[in-house]
């Protein structure tokens, strides 16, 4: 553990200015990437960024609604995120009679602004270093197991007594694959409600085609005020509450950018693995991603078929298509990326390295470090299936049809968990959540996804891995699925809104559940589940046990054995990061260069009548005639977007994008498809981050939306 931190320590002395791989703890700056990033352009210091003191740009970063990330803008709450982290709360509003999707949706008065129940925004108030205090019950060879649960009955310990008579919360987080912990404390935000939206030919403008794609014309952003009490603290949803008062804002740059700026972005990355082994990459690239991908494909094509048939069924579906589609083309691109890099083979190629620099090391370190790739190669062969199994799972009851996970809450009036005086309460809480269930649910689409992709499910796994559902729908309905569904949605209580009410109202307790029991939809989702728990779970707890051991171990080995390797920075886990580059166009293959900027003639040049390229006739007469205001660039060209060399990921969907004074620059929204890899692997000459110039925001505001009120509460910097 000594010789780990001593390594960390040394990486700010060991590199000097290379293209920008890392996602940096912010409160590590200083000793670590301060100078770096200054060399490239940053004018300020790390206490700048981050500061528990007094206040900093953190103080500007938002955690939206603990899955992207968003900025403050202004003085009063006002909170800039993308079009598609907003997106379930503008369909949520939506209807057929007021289209916000379609139409976009723009506040005119605070009055106005709508509210978003379960909507919340979480600013970090402090950083800290728990290491020790975690690990302090812990000893080297140790069951795996025993380790993890003294580990997180510790985090209890410290996270209460670090809140404890304040209205913080706290989240402990590994770092390094458990050789280090950070705590973060947090202030949480209740009430966000929803300001703006362009409409998605603005913000999702290229839809699928374009995802993942440059050059990229996309205006994703929307708009939302977190409000507080009369005290400026968290409150839940009131009228009596007041615009909430940032300890920071950001100013807001209206100069535009040029090759070779210096960027950040400072957001909350998701998850990456930049330090798996040969073995994890060879598994993801030719068995996870494949498998993953071909059951989205299954599903994207029968969602899509539906929402052309409606405009009820499309905006009902807009969300998930949505949201099962962008993991989807990301998960092509990856593969692409990794492939064309050979990422296995240079994997292996830093492994012999390792394994060269651990032999030499014995009289130091002994036989740690020497035996442990050949203990990977060993493990994966024994989790792969388990793994693979997990991985379907997640795709059939997450991400596939809806009546599956819709059943399972009916499993909460089982008599042998419920109390009886709790039975009135459980059943108004089922029909509440069914109303929000149907409203966004259309039963026939659902039942053709239920039979194509629960044959896919099935078929792919191996015979001893599958649920017993497998043999009910071979042995009776002679393997075809479809009619399996059909019967499945016939009979079922669960399908639709009338059915589950009738049900509900007539429930009469344990004779009742044995009703459930028999129902087809629950019958499915309790095969499916506890084929997982029984047959599945335990075994994969057992090994990613075993995993975590040599994860870490390997971890600690290639900070020790290979100090000047790599720049060594923490896997993204959702918690506060900086990434560093600058504004740079790419050549991804041969003939092929792009530039890192677009403007809006591209929108024009790519404008038909598909849906995916449509642009809304105001849009199209602004640009025409060049009606851009204050936010058109020195060459008289409105920008749209542009693209930098800074390392990002899901998560850093909001981020802002900043020059080297701190002002905003642009929002992060997307990475190039051949960026995709840089999950697992970060290649320097290719990957790029994807913004919309902060000017396009604003001009979309002012001049589309004739929203300048908006614009008049920011800070800009001219």
């Amino acid at each position: 553990m000594k010789q780990f931190c001593i390594a960390v320590l040394l990486l700010g002395l060991t590199f000097s200015s290379r293209a920008k791989e890392g996602m940096w703890i912010p409160s590590l700056i200083k000793n670590l990437v301060e100078s770096d990033m200054q060399s490239m352009g940053m004018k300020l210091s790390a206490e700048d960024l981050y500061n528990f003191n007094k206040s900093s740009l953190k103080d500007a970063i938002v955690h939206f609604n603990g899955g992207c990330t968003a900025e403050m803008i202004s003085d009063n709450g006002l909170l800039l995120t993308n079009h598609h982290c907003g997106y379930y709360q503008i369909q949520t509003h939506s209807s057929v009679e007021n289209d916000y999707l379609t139409n976009g949706f723009w506040a005119k008065s605070k009055e106005e602004e709508l509210k978003n129940p379960n909507l919340f925004a979480t600013f970090i108030i402090k950083i800290e270093d728990v290491t020790k205090k975690v690990l302090a019950n812990t000893r080297d060879g140790m069951p795996e197991a025993k380790r993890q649960a003294i580990i997180d009955s510790t985090i209890k310990v410290i996270g209460k007594s670090a809140v404890e008579g304040t209205h913080y919360e706290y989240i402990i987080r590994p770092f390094f694959y458990g050789n280090q912990y950070y705590m973060f404390l947090t202030e949480k935000y209740n009430d966000v409600r929803l300001v703006g939206a362009p409409p998605s030919s603005i913000g999702k403008f290229g839809f699928d085609t374009d995802n993942w794609v440059w050059p990229r014309h996309t205006g994703d952003f929307s708009m939302f005020r977190i409000y507080a009490d009369k005290d400026n603290k968290p409150a839940d949803i009131s009228d009596d509450n007041v615009p909430y008062k940032p300890r920071y804002s950001l100013p807001i740059n209206m100069n535009g950018t040029k090759p070779g700026d210096f960027t950040m972005i400072y957001g909350f990355p998701g998850r990456t693995s930049e330090y798996l082994t040969s073995y994890a990459v060879e598994y993801t690239i030719k068995k996870q991603n494949p498998n993953r991908i071909k059951m989205r494909d299954i599903s994207l094509d029968i969602i899509g078929a539906s929402m052309k048939t409606s405009d009820k069924v499309r905006i009902q579906y807009a969300a998930k298509q949505s949201r099962i589609a962008n993991a989807w083309k990301k998960w092509i691109g990856q593969n692409k990326g990794l492939i064309a890099n050979d990422a296995i083979a240079k994997k292996q190629e830093l492994e012999k390295r390792f394994l060269a620099n651990a032999n030499m090391s014995i009289p130091k370190h002994g036989l740690k470090y020497t035996k442990i790739l050949n203990k990977f190669e060993v493990l994966y062969k024994e989790i792969e299936p388990y793994a693979f199994s997990w991985d379907m799972f997640i795709e059939i009851y997450y991400y596939g049809p809806e009546v599956i996970r819709f059943a399972m809450n009916f499993n909460k009036l089982n008599p042998e968990k419920l109390k009886p005086e709790d039975l009135e309460k459980t059943l108004e809480g089922l029909k509440k959540s069914a109303k929000g269930h149907f409203k966004n649910y259309h039963d026939a689409t659902d039942q053709k996804l239920l039979g194509a992709m629960l044959k896919q499910y099935l078929s792919v796994l191996d015979e001893t891995k599958r649920a017993a559902i497998y043999a009910t729908v071979e042995d009776d309905f002679g393997g075809d699925y479809e009619k399996y569904a059909a019967r499945l949605f016939k009979k079922s209580n669960f399908t639709s809104l009338e059915k589950v009410n009738a049900f509900l109202d007539k429930y009469k307790g344990e004779k009742s559940f044995k009703k459930i029991q028999k129902d087809p939809a629950y019958k499915l989702c309790m095969s499916l589940y506890n084929n997982y728990q029984k047959n599945i779970r335990p075994e994969l707890v057992r090994l990613n046990n075993e995993l975590n051991l040599l994860n870490r171990t390997y971890m600690e080995g290639l900070m020790t054995l290979l100090p000047k390797d790599k720049k060594y920075y923490p896997d993204a886990n959702s918690t506060l990061r900086i990434a560093y580059g600058k504004v740079d166009g790419y050549e991804p293959k041969d003939g092929v260069k792009y530039y890192p900027f677009t403007t809006t003639e591209g929108i024009l040049a790519k404008k038909d009548t598909t849906k995916e390229f449509t642009v809304p006739k105001k849009l199209v007469t602004l640009i025409e005639n060049k009606d851009y205001g204050q936010y058109a660039d020195s060459d008289g060209k409105m920008h749209v977007c542009f693209i930098a060399s800074n390392h990002t990921t899901g998560g850093n969907s909001g981020s802002p994008a900043l020059n080297g004074n701190g002002e905003l620059i642009g929002l992060n929204f997307d990475r190039t498809w051949e960026s995709t890899m840089s999950d697992i692997m970060f290649d320097p000459t290719i990957c790029r981050n994807i913004m919309v110039d902060i000017r396009y925001v604003l001009f979309i505001v002012d001049k589309y939306a004739d929203s300048g009120h908006l614009v008049e509460e920011m800070n800009l910097i001219k």
